[in-house]
């Protein structure tokens, strides 16, 4: 590649070309676009059409001296002196520094006007574009610390997450105002920012600078996971609607593509950087009785609308520590009846050994009796029932309890189920006992949500409520690594929208979350299924104000009400770094699984070619 000199670059009247310095990452592979040597992507590029010509010099490339700029031929950077082959498929000229450069390609000459684009955290130091992220905000909106453009006092506590954009390139090429959109990961437009303004700033060390270059400003810029948040008349001015996987797209006021910031976890924790994971739901959406009315919504088509929205909302506040909940298209979501009662529990009150009797029961109308020999405790009764169960051609699930309050052992549910794997259906012995044992209580779980569902209390909140414990093993898949929610008409008390079981507290019913109507409609004021999933994620059933500060903010608060921006939706970096302990790639039951970021498909405008100044 020769180097066309200076007198050269001023013989003739160039093209203008307005390019982005590449220093983003289009393809998300992790290397900045002006470092690739395969650069597949052409939103930043200036796209010419391939020489055809026989003419050698009509396919020669020369480039002003220090000039900041690579020609791509079929993505591939020219920088040999053969001359552009024929059968080239595309050429292309991409920026890799801001300034101004000189191009020629056979006698066209084209000046490049290049403008880099640099992002710094609260600290001042550089958040790289294609090695690094934006965040969600963790906390709540608040004024910037300082006037002073470009100054970020004050962001430590009040902004953690924000970073400045600087505009980098030749004086008259920086402009005063930008716009900002922010895209989600599958593409569609979620908000933008309209005319930006930028102040002077002092340029970054790191930064090389030409002759008659400036650096241009935003403020702090926040991304934020709800609407209300970015409406605060607090901080609405540089707050903009964001989602992990999706990203900011930094636009000339009415021109093309500046730069990608794409947003995904925090950025710096005990950890390192926590990108983007991904847990699995499955959402049961049960009716009042069989054939019934449902918890939510006029029809099914609204009911599982509801419910993918109630979803996506918590997985917006959790995206807060880097966790989503997966595409709302694909959310697993099923409308389901009240099982009937099929779930035989013995040692269900004092968990008492037996004294000696029988347990008598129907399944499917279909008589079954077991004897009882004295000191058999409950776990071994149960498996004997088990065997009579299969005896009569039915499949039987044992599941054991640990002791619960003053218990002397911990029960077992036997559930019975046909062939089809649809739950049977128990009653009584036609004489209506159901055991003869003195010692030993046997009883039947059966649902009936007329007066709400059952629900744990303090002493029993590791096993569940036998009614509880029906309900989710009838829909229970067997497989631990999924998170069930069942969404029910309403529970028991009034004073309760949902409740979760964790598997750290050690009972048979693990990595579930119940919540009913009022959880849901209760909305951005309670974030009752976020809080709920906080549980199960954290691995922990406490909240923060029980032996600490009580911080409404929060959304692990135990009773925080408030559907303002100020309200239970906050996640703390310590947080963050629990779930992805407890429930991470390296927990014993992995709920979260690493969700690498994907190229997004935008729709900015590409670079053009100015017409030939006269």
């Amino acid at each position: 590649m020769t180097i066309l000199s200076t007198a050269a670059a001023h013989a003739a009247s160039p093209s203008t070309a307005i390019l982005p310095a590449d220093w983003d990452d289009d393809d998300a592979d992790g290397v900045p676009d002006a470092e690739q040597p395969l650069v597949q992507h052409q939103s930043d590029l200036l796209v010419l059409d391939p020489p055809k010509s026989r003419d050698a010099s009509a396919r020669r490339v020369e480039l002003g001296a220090g000039a900041g700029v690579r020609v791509l031929v079929d993505g591939r950077p020219w920088t040999s002196a053969e001359l552009i082959p024929r059968g080239a498929r595309s050429v292309a000229i991409q920026a890799t520094e801001p300034g101004r450069s000189m191009v020629r390609i056979g006698e066209r000459d084209i000046e490049v006007r290049a403008v880099g684009v640099v992002a710094l955290d609260q600290a001042g130091t550089r958040v790289d574009l294609a090695r690094s992220h934006a965040s969600l905000e963790r906390t709540p909106p608040a004024e910037l610390g300082s006037d002073a453009p470009g100054d970020a006092s004050g962001l430590a506590e009040s902004d953690p997450d924000a970073l400045q954009y600087v505009l980098v390139g030749a004086a008259e090429d920086v402009p005063d105002r930008i716009r900002i959109q922010s895209w989600s990961a599958d593409g569609e437009m979620l908000a933008q920012l309209d005319s930006v303004a930028l102040q002077p700033v002092s340029c970054p060390a790191f930064v090389q600078l030409r002759a008659g270059m400036r650096c241009m400003s935003t403020e702090p810029i926040r991304v934020v996971a709800e609407g209300q948040d970015a409406r605060h008349p607090l901080s609405a001015h540089r707050s903009v609607l964001g989602e992990i996987g999706g990203g900011l797209l930094l636009l000339r006021e009415q021109g093309p593509k500046l730069a990608l910031v794409r947003i995904a976890g925090p950025r710096q924790t005990a950890l390192g950087t926590l990108a983007r994971y991904r847990a699995r739901l499955r959402v049961l959406l049960v009716r009042l009785a069989p054939r019934g009315p449902l918890p939510l919504g006029a029809g099914e088509a609204a009911a599982v609308t509801a419910a993918r929205e109630a979803v996506q909302r918590a997985s917006a506040l959790w995206g807060a520590c880097g966790v989503s909940f997966g595409p709302e298209d694909q959310l697993d979501v099923q409308v389901v009846d009240p099982p009937p009662p099929y779930l035989l529990v013995l040692g269900c009150s004092h968990g008492l050994p037996a004294a000696g009797g029988a347990v008598r029961f129907r399944a499917d109308g279909r008589a079954i009796e077991v004897a009882l020999r004295p000191g058999l405790s409950p776990r071994a009764a149960a498996r004997q029932v088990a065997a009579a169960v299969r005896a009569a051609g039915f499949v039987a699930k044992i599941s054991d309890n640990p002791p619960v309050g003053s218990a002397a052992l911990g029960s077992t549910d036997v559930g019975v189920f046909r062939s089809s794997g649809r739950p049977a259906h128990l009653d009584r012995a036609a004489d209506g006992t159901l055991s003869t044992d003195p010692a030993m209580s046997v009883c039947i779980g059966a649902v009936n949500l007329d007066d709400g569902l059952d629900h744990f209390g303090d002493v029993d909140a590791v096993v569940g409520t036998v009614e509880e414990r029906t309900l989710v093993r009838a829909y229970d898949d067997n497989d631990p690594a999924t998170i069930e929610v069942l969404v029910v008409p309403g529970l028991s008390a009034g004073d309760r929208i949902g409740e979760s079981f964790i598997g750290s507290d050690g009972g048979s019913i693990r990595n579930t979350v119940i919540v009913d109507r009022a959880g849901l409609s209760a909305g951005r004021g309670a974030s009752a299924l976020a809080h709920e999933l906080g549980h199960v994620l954290l691995d922990d059933p406490g909240h923060p104000d029980d032996f600490g500060t009580d911080t409404p903010t929060r959304l692990m608060d135990a009773d925080a009400d408030d559907p303002t921006a100020f309200g239970p939706s906050r996640l703390t970096k310590d947080e963050c770094v629990r779930v992805v302990r407890q429930s991470g790639p390296a927990a014993p039951v992995v709920l979260l699984r690493p969700w690498p970021l994907a190229p997004l498909d935008l729709h900015a405008a590409p670079p053009t070619i100015a017409p030939r100044a006269r």
